[in-house]
């Protein structure tokens, strides 16, 4: 029976791409990303056996047929992960908006037996895909009567299966969370806005930015949520009447605060409510008119779509390639073509054109002026992102705020963890916005214990969103031993909830704290956590504050030793990183950094392994590549430490390549936050002030907070696709408490891709792909952690 089948897992060794042939193009804008795509697409259809070809610049290549469309082997996408833009080139192509030039693109593919097509690229690139399928049949058949191909063929290559992936830093697109490019994107664009505040604060200077985006402002909202901008304009969401005012208003008041510097984002199509542009040129003309201000415009353009990719988009990129191959070797002639994409953190196939009538949806409805509806159709992610900006970034007046007369504590426990800052002042904010008082503790829970608390206010925690470390100040000291001490300064300065920013320590720290509420009263109030750790090993979360700013210096770093590996040749690298037992920071770098192999704790390995490992590089030094990349936790194994694998690897390498070894340490806890990490902290601690402010209301009794209960002291935590609050009790039997890790970790999953991409046999499970789903629209109470 059918429900029988549905529960075997589904494993891509029983897929076969034998007699498949597949083509991958890139089309429309250039995106970050893009090559890591067409590397994982390639890869993956080789390893299935199918045959791979290269369609060169876009459609014009398909078109024009004879060079541009050329078979490719594994060493064909070789040294791309870590390259911008797209190897394969893309070009803009009228002929393929005629039939005619249609027919030709079909005759060049027939011609080579190709009936698979991965499109990467926009929602214009991917609409012209889909004609092309749905006019495949008739283009054979007309081929057919002018002779060009036999009636065979026309039977032989009947269909034409087309997956998509889009690749835009706009993200502009419906149905995916993020698209290829977008997070490298707001790189470049967080780098400019942090190099410039430098200067606009030395000179008290009001700049103006303007960020790409002709029709979608995604851009443009997240870098003025991950750089607190003062003001930001973008096509959805036009100013109210009257803008001009408010806006001055609000610059003034800033300078009266003393902040020197003031920083506007405009995004390139921003409109006013009557759809008359807003163009950076204008709000700098009127700054200086009504205030006065040093002003002055800078203009991003096409930096925004270069440079290396993110960490990101090359683990992103990789996993929609190889979905894409799933999903060709699963098409039907039935099944409509789809794009891959992803949602909160599941890889997802939807049907192509639904979400791009979804898209032109939204256009539609701004041309309209139905501006919240085309908010709401822009999907979760981004209504999120609006509404935290509208929370964080103007203060109301103390008159017009709720007085709660509750006091919140905000500490950071554990390691530094880049965006743990964005956290605090998120919370201090939204906290103010609520009515309470918020206090700030230094040095966590050994500060606490010290009575060092203050009270901070708005204005304390400009400009955090940008630094990195933690600001407070954090110590991994647990509060067990000081219990007397934390009650006593909760009792003095009447702390109503506290808010835990920090790691494992963090976790266990609350936990204590519950176990002692029968003792001391003071600890019974709602209690929440955070995760912030470059780990990323606390339960209940798959995603933590600084993971991702941690993986970026492992990125950055590999590449840097792999361009020195290529220029000697014949060299193998080891590389030491972070994490404790958790190995998400090695596995994710080493399929970030197109790594040979990562040693992790969670999956235990031998010498027999080790030897595999060394033979595999040894064959690897026969092709072209001459360089091996390879990752170890830094607590995978206690015996076989980093220097005894340098020492094998250098000892059975001998004569055919040489070994070097790298310890990252501590620069992987430093830097400056990546944007998704200052957003995902923002969002998150915002929400978890919220949920706070709620359970003060629901334990308010006769004049005190009295929380007694397990859901009083949560988590709050990403998990596929929403974020939940759980309670820190019910984690417990999740959690391996020896080698402080979650006992199930989600990216484990992703294990397998790495060595696919490096060309191991493996097992894969893709039990979790390949249902269809469709574009819902989502009803208002659905909130996710869409970042």
């Amino acid at each position: 029976s059918r429900s029988a089948m549905d529960h075997q897992p589904k494993f891509f060794e029983n897929l076969s791409g034998a007699g498949k042939a597949i083509a991958v193009l890139t089309s429309g804008g250039d995106a970050q990303g893009m090559n890591a795509a067409v590397r994982a697409v390639v890869r993956m259809g080789i390893y299935v056996n199918a045959k791979v070809y290269f369609i060169y610049e876009g459609y014009q290549g398909m078109v024009d047929g004879g060079d541009n469309i050329v078979e490719v082997s594994w060493e064909s996408v070789s040294s791309i992960l870590q390259v911008g833009g797209t190897v394969i080139g893309s070009a803009r192509c009228k002929p393929f908006r005629t039939r005619e030039g249609r027919l030709q693109a079909a005759l060049n593919l027939v011609q080579r037996g190709i009936t698979n097509l991965c499109v990467i690229g926009g929602d214009g690139s991917l609409t012209g895909a889909n004609l092309f399928r749905e006019e495949w049949s008739g283009l054979l058949e007309e081929l057919a009567q002018k002779g060009k191909i036999d009636a065979e063929a026309v039977k032989k290559y009947a269909y034409l299966n087309i997956v998509g992936m889009v690749g835009s830093i706009d993200n502009d697109f419906c149905g995916t969370d993020m698209t290829i490019g977008t997070d490298s994107a707001l790189h470049r664009i967080i780098e400019v806005v942090d190099a410039i505040m430098t200067t606009a604060q030395s000179h008290q200077r009001t700049f103006v930015l303007e960020v790409m985006g002709r029709h979608c402002g995604y851009l443009a909202l997240v870098s003025a949520l991950a750089c607190g901008a003062d003001w930001v304009f973008i096509p959805e969401y036009p100013p109210e009447e009257g803008w001009e005012d408010t806006m001055c208003v609000k610059l003034s008041e800033n300078r009266a605060r003393k902040k020197r510097l003031n920083i506007i984002i405009v995004a390139e199509g921003a409109i006013d409510c009557h759809n008359k542009p807003i163009t950076s040129e204008k709000v700098k003309d009127l700054v200086v008119q009504r205030l006065g201000f040093d002003t002055r415009v800078t203009i991003l353009g096409h930096v925004q779509r270069g440079g290396t990719p993110s960490a990101f988009d090359r683990i992103l990129a990789s996993r929609m390639g190889v979905e894409a191959v799933l999903a060709l070797l699963e098409a039907t002639p039935d099944t409509p073509a789809c794009v891959v994409s992803l949602s909160g953190n599941q890889a997802v196939r939807l049907p192509l054109m639904e979400c791009v009538q979804m898209t032109q949806e939204v256009q539609k409805a701004m041309d309209e002026g139905r501006f919240l509806e085309a908010v709401r159709l822009r999907g979760r992610s981004f209504e999120n992102n609006l509404n935290t900006y509208k929370l964080l970034s103007h203060k109301r007046p103390d008159a017009e705020l709720p007085k709660t007369n509750f006091n919140v504590a905000v500490l950071n426990v554990g390691a530094p963890a880049a965006g743990m800052n964005a956290a605090v002042r998120a919370a201090v904010r939204v906290g103010m916005t609520e009515g309470h008082k918020i206090f700030a503790v230094i040095d966590g829970f050994e500060g606490f214990a010290k009575g060092k608390i203050k009270e901070i206010s708005w204005g304390d925690v400009g400009g955090w969103t940008g630094q990195g470390g933690s600001i407070l100040g954090t110590k991994r000291t647990l509060p067990a031993k000081y219990l007397e001490k934390i009650a006593e300064q909760m009792r003095t300065n009447n702390i109503n909830a506290l808010m835990v920013i920090g790691g494992f320590e963090a976790y266990l720290g609350l936990l204590e704290l519950s176990a002692a509420r029968e003792k001391y009263e003071e600890f019974c109030v709602p209690m929440v956590m955070v995760p912030a750790t470059v780990s990323n090993n606390v339960p209940g979360s798959d995603f933590s504050i600084g993971a991702d700013t941690a993986l970026n210096t492992i990125t950055d770093t590999c590449d840097r030793i792999k361009q020195s590996a290529s220029g000697t040749k014949r060299r193998v690298f080891i590389i030491e990183t972070m994490g404790g037992y958790c190995g998400y920071l090695a596995n994710m770098g080493a399929l970030a950094a197109g790594a040979d192999a990562a040693y992790i704790f969670e999956e235990q390995f031998d010498i027999r392994e080790l030897q595999a490992n060394v033979e595999h590089l040894t064959e690897k030094m026969k092709t072209s590549i001459q360089r091996g990349l390879v990752l170890r936790n830094e607590n995978c194994n206690e015996n076989y430490t980093t220097d005894f694998i340098y020492q094998l690897y250098s000892e059975e390498g001998k004569g055919v390549f040489d070994c070097r070894k790298n310890v990252l340490g501590h620069m992987q806890q430093g830097g400056a936050p990546s944007p998704f990490d200052r957003n995902f902290g923002t969002k998150i601690s915002a929400k978890a002030m919220q949920w706070i402010s709620k359970k003060l209301k629901e334990t308010y009794r006769k004049g005190k907070v009295f929380a007694n209960t397990d859901d009083s002291v949560c988590l709050l935590g990403m998990r596929r696709r929403n974020l939940v609050f759980q309670p820190v009790a019910e984690l417990k039997s999740e959690t391996d408490f020896v080698h402080r890790i979650p006992k199930e970790q989600w990216w484990l999953k992703l294990r397998p891709l790495m060595k696919i991409l490096a060309k191991y046999k493996t097992s894969y499970d893709v039990s979790d792909s390949g249902q269809l789903e469709h574009v819902a629209m989502l009803p208002k109470e659905a909130e996710t952690g869409a970042i």
